[in-house]
């Protein structure tokens, strides 16, 4: 994937960045998403959010659900809903996989990261994550904490 200084058309959209905090990311895989034209005109002026949602397999297909994309106020009457269920595009070999993971124990889909990449199409990383109990979360923070502290040392020669 290409770096944003590297290419003009690289433009990240939403992140979730509480995902890291709330789960443990054991993969990730990036995926297309069936967007109206609406829904892109709004994502490329930065208007939406994933925080709330999530990705789920159903019936063999990939779900993304209760993501929100603003309205584009330009488009009255060729407008889209904000929080519909959109499709996300996935080869089988890897829809089996993640079908596979979900079915185990504490798995979930969780979006991470909504891009236009470096062709300007619209796509989105979803995790494999298991969630963190209050103590894993806490263990986190205090590497964290340990590893600014430790740079400030260093950087200061104390």
């Amino acid at each position: 994937m290409a770096k944003p200084k590297d290419n003009p058309n690289y433009k990240v959209v939403a992140e979730n960045r509480r995902a890291r905090y709330d789960y443990a990311i054991e993969d990730d895989l990036e995926c297309g998403i069936i967007l109206e034209g609406s829904e892109v005109k709004s994502l490329r002026q930065n208007t939406s959010n994933i925080a709330e949602s999530y990705a789920a397999v159903e019936d063999g297909e990939l779900w993304l659900v209760n993501s929100y994309i603003a309205p584009y106020e330009q488009a009255k009457t060729f407008g889209h809903e904000e929080r519909r269920r959109r499709k996300l595009l996935v080869s089988r070999k890897e829809l089996s996989r993640l079908w596979n993971e979900t079915q185990r124990k504490g798995m979930t889909l969780v979006p991470l990261v909504l891009y236009f990449n470096d062709r300007g199409i619209a796509k989105m990383k979803i995790g494999i994550a298991k969630g963190k109990k209050n103590y894993d979360k806490r263990a986190t923070d205090a590497k964290r904490d340990w590893g600014r502290q430790k740079q400030r040392l260093l950087r200061h020669g104390e």
